[in-house]
């Protein structure tokens, strides 16, 4: 009798699991028909923020993001002071119990101003001369002088200034602006991540936790394209398959897919059925993204971009056409910013990477009327010391740093916040880095106290217990 009535229980089992996955099938193939047919609109992702907090300025993001700590005293934070103490002891009133990362136990010495400043703009906003590019739309630039973090060690500084804590795990700002917003785009990832490496400075390692989704469902997390190569891996269909055999094989895998997530319910499941769908999109999407051959020679010219070569001037130009593509988040790192020694000739040649198509970004989204609702972000994990390593570099520096932002609801033409007159400590206006996410989700029309996922038993977002949206600078 009793294993009369277990076979009783698993045959009722058998059966109903059967029949639902029965009308799973049947609705998956309704459903799947939208693939070939390019339906995007159907398959756009819908974030949970709906309707906005709040009127959007910006619709999209673009992070221009230096990875190893650019100098703000070589790039956009002039201290005369500073070069008139060149080679004197620092005030120890400013770096008594001071967390340093180098130079501990060492003489810290000043280190003066390595380049020139001038006014650039009818805003007459001081830029070092290295980069006139930049300086040519100084007047769309709103200048933060005063950033500060918290993390001085590269690692760590990348974690907090990429997902508001140093624990690692948790989502990145990305992620949170594609949870919240979905995306404009069914054919490629809404939240894209390119990086490039130049000459001139110590290459540190991204590791990829920095676009994590986190506790997020995976499919929020960046998806990373090659910029040498291939953009993305096996984009192409290896001989003898055919991209109907290869949609029909997909069909029949997200089937079987979803028939385990109506038994599991998990929602993992439902983010590999998204995935595939992408990846199947993808393959028709990515060749055309990365196929300049349309783009005019001024526009090339214009970035310094030779298509395919792996730089950032050609990432700038990929990043304005995922832009117009619909992407939500595109996050640029170029690398080897970390100056230790030869601060002097190692800014000459970032310079030379960076200056050029970060103005021809900013104009050339201008000229096609998308700068207005295009937030774009310059700036790094942390900044440099005003002393001096090894005579002739700088350590890392959380206690002040700048940061460029353009378009989006900012206002151009103005700085912000200021160091003391050693460019040691943000003095005036201090922005922290939880103050910088919650503007930047303020422009987005996301209110950064409401955008919370539960994790365990803690409402968990991207300002963590802090953040202020720096009003001053917005439109």
């Amino acid at each position: 009798m009793p294993d009369a009535h277990i076979r009783d229980i698993q045959r009722r089992t058998f059966l109903g699991r059967g029949i639902a996955g029965l009308g799973l099938v049947a609705l998956n193939t309704l459903l799947e028909r939208r693939l070939p047919a390019g339906d995007s609109n159907a398959a756009r992702q819908r974030g949970v923020v709906h309707p906005l907090h709040h009127p959007a300025k910006a619709k999209r993001i673009i992070f221009l993001y230096q990875a190893g700590g650019p100098s703000h005293l070589e790039t956009f934070d002039f201290k005369p002071a500073l070069a008139q103490n060149h080679g004197k002891p620092m005030p120890e009133s400013m770096t008594k119990g001071q967390q340093i990362a180098q130079l501990q136990d060492r003489p810290l010495i000043c280190f003066g101003p390595q380049h020139g400043f001038r006014r650039f703009g009818q805003s007459g906003q001081e830029i070092c001369d290295l980069f006139p590019h930049i300086g040519s739309v100084a007047d769309d630039l709103c200048i933060v002088r005063s950033m500060w973090t918290e993390q001085i060690n590269h690692d760590p500084a990348h974690t907090l200034m990429n997902t508001g804590s140093i624990i690692t795990g948790r989502p990145s700002m990305g992620s949170w602006a594609v949870y919240g917003l979905g995306a404009d785009t069914a054919e490629l990832p809404g939240f894209v991540v390119l990086a490039s490496a130049g000459r001139g400075g110590q290459m540190q390692p991204i590791a990829a936790r920095q676009w994590s989704a986190g506790m997020l469902p995976s499919k929020f997390q960046g998806v990373k394209l090659n910029s040498l190569g291939d953009p993305v891996l096996f984009i192409g269909n290896p001989p003898g398959l055919s991209r109907q055999m290869q949609k029909d094989s997909i069909e029949a895998v997200n089937a079987l897919n979803r028939m385990q997530h109506a038994a599991l319910q998990d929602p993992e499941i439902l983010t590999r059925v998204s995935q595939y769908e992408l990846a199947f999109r993808m393959q028709s999407s990515v060749p055309g993204l990365v196929d300049m051959s349309a783009e005019p020679k001024h526009v090339l010219d214009l970035y310094g971009a030779r298509p395919g070569d792996g730089s950032f001037a050609s990432n700038c130009l990929l990043a304005r056409r995922l832009a117009e593509r619909g992407v939500r988040f595109i996050q640029l790192y170029h690398r080897d910013w970390d100056h230790h020694g030869g601060v002097k000739a190692n800014v000459v040649l970032k310079a030379e990477e960076v200056d050029k198509p970060t103005a021809a970004l900013i104009k050339d989204l201008k000229q096609r009327g998308m700068l207005e609702d295009t937030l774009i972000i310059w700036g790094g994990e942390f900044g440099r010391t005003p002393m001096s390593q090894g005579g002739d570099g700088r350590d890392h520096h959380i206690k002040g740093f700048s940061f460029l932002l353009a378009g989006g609801g900012v206002k151009g033409g103005m700085s912000y916040g200021a160091t003391d007159d050693l460019g040691y400590a943000a003095v005036e206006h201090p922005v922290s880095v939880h103050d910088f996410h919650a503007t930047m989700q303020h422009l987005l029309g996301i209110d950064h106290k409401r955008l919370t996922v539960k994790f365990q038993g803690l409402d968990v977002r991207l300002t963590g217990i802090s953040g202020e949206v720096v009003k001053e600078i917005l439109v």
